[in-house]
């Protein structure tokens, strides 16, 4: 059975969604083993210790100037690693690792809308700015790039003039809750073929 570790920095619906998809399934493919988050106070953590799995935090400097998360990761049997609202860039030794075993969700349908400084409500903000008539969601593999991996998943939603940033992000939280275990199943299956 995979042994996946989710990188979260904050509220963790994605994480929970993804903890209850793999590990409350009897006979699944993974199981969520660990929760990391560089963010002592992000809501991931209670979502997972309420569900059972172990959390570990840490400081940005443990990921970017040692190898203590790497050894974390390898300690704990990490097989394939999903990024779930981490603001943080992966270290080239994890990515490399980790090819093809690390995936990202974005709230945009990539190449649009990606990159530095653009995550969670500012994306949803750009989107009604630029008077896009859809969005959506992309799942990619992580690269040493931001928001720049191969894209496995892209699922969209109609963007409407009565739009506003919130009720975009209402749509595209939908579809995070409804593709992205699924996509992350596939793949950690599309991988034992």
């Amino acid at each position: 059975m995979e042994k996946i570790a989710i990188f979260a920095s904050g509220n963790g619906s994605n994480a929970e969604n993804l903890i209850r998809h793999f590990n409350q399934t009897e006979g699944g493919v993974a199981e969520v083993s660990v929760v990391l988050t560089n963010n002592s106070k992000a809501g991931v953590i209670g979502r997972a210790e309420r569900l059972g799995v172990p959390v570990v935090v840490f400081e940005k400097k443990q990921l970017i100037e040692t190898d203590e998360v790497m050894k974390c990761l390898r300690r704990r049997g990490v097989t394939f690693i999903v990024l779930s609202g981490f603001l943080l860039r992966m270290p080239e030794e994890i990515v490399s690792s980790f090819e093809h075993r690390m995936v990202n969700i974005h709230p945009s349908l990539l190449p649009k809308f990606g990159g530095k400084g653009m995550y969670g409500h500012r994306v949803h903000e750009a989107v009604i700015a630029a008077g896009e008539k859809v969005t959506g969601i992309t799942i990619h593999y992580v690269n040493s790039y931001l928001d720049d991996g191969e894209i496995t998943l892209q699922k969209t939603v109609e963007v409407t003039a009565d739009d506003t940033a919130e009720s975009v992000e209402a749509k595209i939280h939908a579809l995070e809750m409804e593709w992205f275990p699924r996509e992350v199943e596939r793949l950690i299956c599309e991988r034992r073929v």
